[in-house]
């Protein structure tokens, strides 16, 4: 494993770990073990999920869980947004949700003869999108400006949507009845995509012991403020990245526009959402610097679901193992004493 990365001058001088976080007496690494920890008390045994979930959040991205129905997707958003002391909203997408049931409405007051605009779901720090391929591509088009540019346009208005903002939607695999494919220009705005999985058996075990999740989920209490997260993602942008780890990132980019079994590349969003993954897994991890096992860590998460399969290879090549494939070939930069 590379632990280091090759340096071009100030991440030598910088410490070795992120300070504490201002307002609090708590280092970057506790608080982010805080939230996992928390978490864990609900979605038990899955502990990668729950640190990518957090990874997610402090990178200022958007998470798309993907899987099959009953294996905690749901419960998991629930978790996170109860970790932490902000304001939440759940939607079910159906197929008649409209675009206006997520933005809001302008709506005629008779007593002052004006238009009132009556915020809708979006307006939350956490907006758990249950299902979100169930819905029309209408309604699920609607979240591109809100998860894009943090902001929502109604009449002609931009408004801009509270900070911390993140969407965390749940999927089901696109071949069960009743689901639309989100189109590649959704897909690429989030940041990860995971998968939970069926749980291992003394996990399950532990299930059975504790019962409803529903319970766990609201005996949580937040661990957490919404200001702290900001500080957190301030912090985050802070995190070194040598230029060599820069240049890995674009040559990661490039071998999978390259690749013959890929149709479509990945985009320079994917590169630049990458990078902020991977400060963010830094940062946990008790670093103000980045690595390649930073990358690699949060790698096919960031970027299995941002490319495409030609369809000559799609029977053999799942979009994960392609990823895998792009990062065997590129070298990874040496580290220097």
């Amino acid at each position: 494993m590379t632990t280091d990365i090759i340096s071009d001058g100030p991440l030598q001088a910088q410490p070795d770990h992120p300070g504490q976080v201002n307002g609090t007496n708590r280092t970057f690494a506790q608080l982010f073990d805080a939230i996992t920890a928390n978490v864990g008390r609900v979605i038990r045994g899955k502990p990668e999920a729950v640190e990518l979930a957090v990874v997610c959040l402090l990178a200022e991205g958007h998470l798309l869980v993907e899987d099959v129905p009953g294996v905690g997707k749901t419960s998991l958003a629930k978790a996170l947004s109860a970790s932490i002391d902000c304001s939440w909203r759940r939607v079910q997408f159906t197929p008649d949700l409209l675009p206006t049931d997520l933005v809001g409405v302008s709506v005629y007051s008779r007593s002052t003869e004006t238009f009132r605009f009556e915020p809708g779901p979006l307006f939350a720090n956490i907006l758990l999108a249950d299902e979100i391929n169930r819905a029309s591509p209408k309604t699920q088009s609607a979240l591109l400006e809100a998860m894009e540019e943090r902001q929502v346009s109604n009449d002609g208005v931009s408004r801009p949507l509270p900070p911390p903002f993140m969407v965390v939607a749940t999927q089901n695999p696109v071949e069960q009845e009743g689901t639309y494919r989100l189109p590649e220009s959704q897909l690429d705005r989030f940041l990860l995509r995971i998968s939970i999985g069926y749980p291992a058996r003394e996990a399950e075990l532990q299930m059975l012991d504790d019962g409803d999740s529903g319970d766990a989920i609201a005996a949580l209490k937040p661990v957490i403020s919404a200001a702290e997260v900001l500080t957190m993602i301030e912090a985050v942008q802070s995190v070194y990245m040598a230029s060599a780890l820069k240049a890995y990132l674009v040559d990661l980019a490039e071998a999978s526009r390259h690749h013959p079994a890929i149709e479509l590349g990945l985009s320079p969003r994917a590169t630049l959402q990458l990078a902020s993954a991977s400060k963010a897994h830094a940062a946990a991890k008790g670093r103000n610097y980045a690595t390649p096992d930073d990358v690699k860590y949060v790698g096919l998460a960031a970027l299995a679901h941002r490319i495409m399969i030609h369809a000559e290879h799609a029977s053999r090549l799942s979009a994960e193992d392609a990823i895998s494939e792009v990062f065997a070939a590129v070298p990874v930069p040496v580290a220097r004493s």
